[in-house]
């Protein structure tokens, strides 16, 4: 084009089948294993997105003039606002009691994955601006209320408000690396009181256990059926739904092999908890967790404690344990922003939305700085 700027052409898939796994791997160009063919096609290919649970793939490709894949994104069309964490529950509640249709709307995500990472995928050259083009495109297209994505980069988010897009700020708590040696180190960079405390967590929820940490070919069909139990002993005391069926963990296995890290607390030789992790070079993501039994402190030395000992053993920077959570904050993860931009056609929410947001910003602002204050780690 006479401005310079590349013609591109928009394609949609319901399967990512259609688009390739090189294709595809060759735009999300990171070791994020969240954004990886092998990811998604299992959550895909296990059922675990579909019409169960209310996900319908609607992946989308921008190609050149060549017909050269440069850019993916994974899009879903939902019809409800579960399993994603950036919630918009009062968004839609307000525009259906206004007569408006909040769903269909298009979701870009990770399904059921709370993880901050990239989500517009493109070659070199290719601007984030024409992917947020080609959302707005087929929001219209698919008549729906608008496209929303989540736990986006800075980067994206800047580029997406930049858009005109609507962006949100929200928290999430990551415990960063800063060169410790040891789990002993570590806790000499906290304060007295909170070192101990989390001295004393440890030894009772060690007591009588052992813990493994498994990955690639340990990942038996045997350790995937009692994590199966882990996973859904959880849900089933949250009330929520098990949108991951038993294939996909086997799936991960099977596709991700070294990138998972399953860590198992087990009695005289029988596992009763699992943490499930996936793993870049320097990043833990701690993602499901589960026991059979009830032990004191055993969801921290699980999900919190044996990640950092593992992520010190194997000199990565940061662990990120997942949503929500201030009680991490005493345990050293701290609070970190985390992004996300939406696109609403109808001009009245769109207004309405806007307005929550730009009160919200600031609040979530002076929370984190709250947060970071409490701080377990000794003051300089």
């Amino acid at each position: 084009m006479a401005d310079g700027t590349p013609l591109l052409s928009l394609r949609v898939y319901p399967r990512i089948a259609g688009i390739g796994q090189a294709a595809w791997d060759a735009c999300a160009a990171s070791d994020n294993p969240f954004m990886s063919y092998a990811f998604l096609s299992a959550l895909e290919d296990s059922g675990s997105v579909g019409p169960r649970t209310g996900w319908h793939p609607r992946y989308i490709t921008l190609r050149d003039e060549a017909d050269a894949v440069v850019a993916v994104a994974p899009v879903y069309a939902k019809t409800n606002s579960y399993g994603e964490y950036v919630f918009d529950h009062a968004w839609a509640q307000a525009f259906e009691r206004a007569g408006g249709n909040y769903y269909p709307k298009l979701q870009v995500a990770v399904p059921f994955s709370p993880v901050p990472g990239p989500r517009l995928l493109v070659r070199a050259g290719v601007p984030y601006g024409a992917l947020a083009a080609a959302l707005e495109q087929l929001a219209e297209e698919l008549d729906c209320s608008g496209a929303h994505v989540t736990f986006c980069t800075q980067a994206e988010y800047a580029a997406l408000g930049e858009a005109g897009w609507l962006q949100r700020l929200g928290t999430q708590f990551h415990w960063e690396n800063e060169g410790y040696g040891s789990f002993e180190d570590f806790l000499g960079a906290l304060a007295s009181r909170k070192r101990k405390a989390i001295k004393r967590e440890r030894r009772e929820a060690q007591a009588g256990l052992e813990f493994r940490a498994l990955s690639g070919a340990e990942l038996t069909p045997q350790v995937w059926r009692a994590f199966y139990k882990f996973y859904t002993s959880t849900v089933d005391r949250k009330w929520g739904g098990a949108y991951l069926t038993p294939e996909f963990f086997t799936l991960l296995g099977e596709r991700l092999g070294e990138s998972v890290v399953l860590m198992l607390a087990e009695r005289d030789g029988r596992p009763i908890a699992g943490a499930l992790n996936l793993r870049s070079r320097d990043v833990l993501y701690g993602r499901n967790w589960g026991s059979t039994e009830d032990v004191p402190f055993l969801h921290f030395e699980l999900c919190y404690y044996q990640a950092i000992d593992y992520a010190i053993a194997h000199g990565m920077k940061r662990v990120e344990a997942g949503a929500q959570g201030e009680h991490k904050i005493q345990r050293g993860y701290l609070p970190r922003p985390i992004y996300s931009a939406h696109y609403i056609r109808h001009a009245g929410l769109r207004r309405a939305v806007g307005e929550f947001l730009e009160a919200e910003r600031p609040e979530m602002e002076a929370a984190m700085a709250a947060m970071t204050a409490e701080s377990p780690y000794k003051k300089e």
